[in-house]
């Protein structure tokens, strides 16, 4: 694969905005060529509530990047998260014509496209189809049906919903800004990309991104998604309980929870001050280390009893869900001191930090695989995929290049051979219907200029 093919990975977060470009080199590996970040005004609890600094946000973020790469941007991966994503579990069948026939992409797509028939409350458009497992008349439990005989094909799916006009809003955001939508992704899903291994992802394994303004959780198992959930609870929320608490000003609250912030009241003793001076004239306020890891531990503990609540939800204690390689933490929260150990305490799963060091090339900077970044990289890495699949694709059409390109790699399919004459017909699994969405949703931008 040549080396020019870069891609830009867009985190629309609550905190911060920051767009990442990069490629593969010769191993396989990703090339960090520039990063830039800007302070996120416009977004509340990952949703855009101000258009206007957001689209500023955004350009500011890309024109940074361009600045230290040296390369102008103009196609974006985005993420999409947000307290208005929720997901919910569906079963649907279809009995074939001619059962004595092979089951084919086409009778996926027909199952698919029946699932995406389903009703909706008011303002809301399914996101993600994923299939979980497949049944073929009784026969259960079948990964990959493709090639097998039987008349009725069933599938256990996992659907994941969100506000139209939510979505709208950040294409709208992203197009004022002079910036293509290439791909939008489903957030936990691109920061678990970037720092889950392919064995947790098979064991079973909770990922927690804790943002500025959200928590989102992704749960995999037997290497298949099989629960999302976004919490709209973040960093912020701990910041905003330390103002209170402390009767400080924000910026104030945020440095003393990033530099002092515990998660574990035990740590500290009655003894550690800190000292903040005070609002012009004021007395400076002397706070207890103590009364502050109080606070956040209070607000921390909600978090983590909402995701593992989540976790319950999706099945962690019965027999066939259990997680074995228990939690993933990652995301701008993660750092909090002694966050993996309350983790673990309250919810009695192993816990890691995850870094998105994983796929990036060696020499990057240490900076890059901070966990804040998780996100960030997934979108690129999900950005770069795509060029992967354009170069292994047979062009028939400019059409089918197209909505090739945009399948996604969340699950490695096998492409049967194309004929000359065939049609394009999406992969089963992958992400060919969220481009469906994307593809629509581009055509609505237009029309609305």
């Amino acid at each position: 694969m040549e080396n020019n093919k870069i891609a830009v990975g867009l985190d629309i977060g609550t905190t911060k905005i920051v767009a990442m470009i990069g490629r593969k080199n010769e191993y396989n590996k990703i090339e960090i060529l520039g990063i830039g970040k800007a302070k996120s005004l416009g977004v509340k609890r990952g949703v855009v509530n101000n258009i206007t600094q957001t689209i500023q946000s955004i350009q500011q973020a890309v024109d940074e990047a361009e600045s230290v790469s040296g390369q102008k941007i103009s196609e974006v991966v985005v993420g999409i998260a947000g307290q208005h994503i929720r997901s919910l579990h569906h079963s649907d069948y279809i009995t074939r014509s001619n059962p004595d026939e092979v089951i084919t992409d086409e009778d996926i797509e027909m199952l698919v496209n029946q699932v995406h028939k389903l009703v909706m409350l008011p303002g809301e458009e399914i996101i993600h189809v994923l299939p979980q497992e497949f049944k073929v008349d009784s026969q259960p439990d079948i990964k990959e049906p493709i090639g097998m005989y039987g008349g009725r094909l069933e599938a256990n799916f996992h659907v994941v919903v969100g506000q139209v006009s939510s979505i709208r809003n950040i294409g709208r955001c992203v197009k004022s800004a002079g910036l293509n939508l290439s791909d939008i992704t489903l957030e936990p899903l691109a920061s678990a990309s970037a720092v889950l291994s392919q064995e947790e992802k098979e064991a079973g394994v909770a990922l927690i991104d804790i943002g500025g303004g959200t928590t989102d959780l992704a749960i995999f198992k037997d290497g298949i998604i099989r629960h999302t959930a976004v919490i709209p609870f973040g960093g912020n929320v701990i910041t905003e309980d330390i103002k209170e608490g402390c009767s400080i000003i924000e910026k104030q609250a945020e440095l003393l929870k990033i530099k002092f912030g515990s998660a574990w009241p035990g740590e500290n003793k009655e003894t550690e001050i800190v000292s903040i001076p005070g609002l012009r004239g004021r007395e400076p306020k002397e706070i207890t280390l103590k009364n502050l890891s109080k606070i956040i531990h209070a607000r921390v503990q909600e978090i983590i009893e909402h995701v593992y609540l989540e976790i319950k939800n999706y099945g962690h204690e019965t027999q066939k869900g259990k997680l074995i390689a228990g939690i993933v933490l990652t995301g701008g929260g993660s750092q909090l001191k002694h966050l993996r150990q309350l983790v673990e305490y309250i919810t009695g799963m192993d816990t890691r930090i995850g870094y998105p060091n994983e796929h990036l090339a060696g020499d990057s900077d240490d900076v890059l695989s901070s966990p804040s970044y998780a996100t960030a990289v997934g979108l690129l890495m999900e950005g770069l995929d795509k060029y992967t699949k354009e170069d292994n694709v047979v062009v028939i059409n400019d059409s089918f290049e197209k909505e090739e390109a945009q399948n996604s790699v969340e699950e490695e399919v096998q492409q049967p051979s194309v004929e000359k004459e065939s049609v394009y017909r999406p992969k089963p699994k992958g992400k060919s219907f969220l481009e469906k969405f994307t593809e629509r949703f581009k055509e609505f931008l237009d029309n609305a200029e």
